[in-house]
């Protein structure tokens, strides 16, 4: 089930910006390290086949099923139980504020927001971002590596594929609950990402299913978000994908 997380949430990174990857060719990264293509391509077939036949199905029956305060509700309660981890990393990196401002909002959504059901800390507004290993790494000066898709857990890069294994062991949640709660963890961040996946099986089909080169379109994706992520510091061509999305707003 750990895996099906991880994998669900490396496929919704990679296909959130596929619309404008569609509309503006010019977009796509130019620096892509990928000398394990044959591999990947693979292993990309078999996560498809995954996805067409498992994630996929479950997902629009969760989204149609499920009232959608109820989904709000799962993906805010995943949301705050993701938050220590991110506390840890930005200690690590040596973003005090944001490592102050993580902890103020996962006690204040935990204690006034029931464990996350609510969100009272976003009235306050605090929010110190999200925050990685992976992103921890590449503040350390680590490079970001051959790109890889990974069975299940999707594409990655050599620096996100660690990154994502030591957040696994450094994860405060997951090291301190008991059996149940480590359920209750679970149960949240599933639901949390098939509601995602439900609600924009559109625009994820389009290119898992649609698209001439589905790999090579998540591939591209994926980098731009992740590098667009770690601020642009990559050896490479890089875009702000929000400037097109609000900049007529």
């Amino acid at each position: 089930m750990v895996v099906r997380i991880a994998f669900l949430h490396k496929l919704w990174l990679a296909i959130s910006l596929v619309a404008l990857s569609a509309c503006s060719p010019q977009m796509l990264t130019t620096d892509i390290h990928d000398p394990y293509e044959a591999t990947n391509r693979r292993t990309h077939a078999f996560n498809k086949a995954i996805d067409k036949t498992l994630v996929r199905p479950v997902a629009i029956g969760y989204s149609r099923v499920l009232n959608d305060s109820i989904e709000t509700i799962i993906s805010n309660m995943a949301d705050n139980l993701s938050v220590p981890s991110h506390i840890v990393n930005d200690l690590l990196q040596g973003e005090l504020l944001s490592a102050v401002q993580n902890t103020a909002k996962f006690g204040l959504n935990s204690t006034l927001g029931l464990a996350g059901i609510a969100t009272p800390a976003a009235e306050f507004g605090l929010d110190g971002g999200r925050s990685d290993f992976g992103q921890t790494l590449h503040v350390w000066g680590v490079g970001e590596g051959a790109f890889v898709e990974l069975p299940l857990l999707g594409p990655s890069t050599g620096r996100d594929a660690v990154g994502t294994a030591v957040d696994y062991v450094l994860n405060p949640v997951g090291r301190l609950a008991t059996a149940q709660q480590q359920a209750i963890v679970t149960t949240t961040r599933v639901g949390s990402i098939l509601s995602q996946r439900g609600q924009f099986a559109g625009t994820v089909d389009s290119v898992l299913y649609d698209s001439t080169d589905s790999y090579a379109q998540m591939r591209s994706i994926f980098l731009q978000r992740r590098r667009f992520e770690l601020g642009g510091q990559q050896e490479d061509v890089y875009f702000d994908p929000y400037d097109d999305i609000f900049g007529d707003e």
